[in-house]
């Protein structure tokens, strides 16, 4: 099997989806979806909401773009699984506090980035650390800092991953 035969083609998903698609496990999946829904503007797909007899979920989405970002419940004996997840936004600072608005607490204020980028982090009730990516054109890139503790965007994803610890 050729390498180019291993991944479907863009356009071949079905429903056309991405090749790749996020899957956690929270406690309180229709809270995270809500979550996600009220700060990126987006719909829960309502028809691939699928509650076990006991009310939790054991499969919901809300599709970004191309991508579905797929939430369960944890289920007695599985662990939580939160997730990294980067997401390419319009504005920065304005998801961030539309984020804070709805429980999650900012991990890195905006901040330019190279590549004409302006990143920005923040982590929800559910663990989940969000990388916020916007296109900033013209903007310069940031030098290099000498000391890894002195970029903001190095120490605040890792005194907030530090601070999670093993689970």
């Amino acid at each position: 099997m050729d390498d180019d035969d291993i991944l479907l083609p863009v356009g071949a998903v079905p429903s056309a989806g991405s090749i790749l698609n996020p899957f956690l496990i929270v406690d309180d999946a229709p809270g995270l979806i809500d979550f996600v829904a009220g700060v990126f503007g987006v719909a829960e797909i309502e028809e691939a909401r699928t509650p076990r007899p006991d009310g939790r979920l054991i499969h919901s989405e809300v599709r970004m773009g191309h991508v579905a970002l797929m939430v369960a419940d944890r289920m007695d004996g599985w662990p939580s699984r939160p997730g990294l997840l980067q997401v390419w936004v319009r504005d920065v600072a304005a998801v961030l506090e539309r984020g804070v608005t709805r429980g999650a607490s900012v991990v890195t204020e905006p901040h330019p980035f190279w590549g004409e980028t302006t990143l920005g982090r923040m982590l929800d009730p559910w663990q989940n650390l969000w990388w916020l990516w916007a296109p900033a054109p013209g903007q310069a890139d940031p030098g290099y800092p000498v000391d890894e503790g002195a970029d903001p965007v190095f120490a605040t994803v890792d005194r907030a991953l530090r601070a999670m610890g093993d689970g």
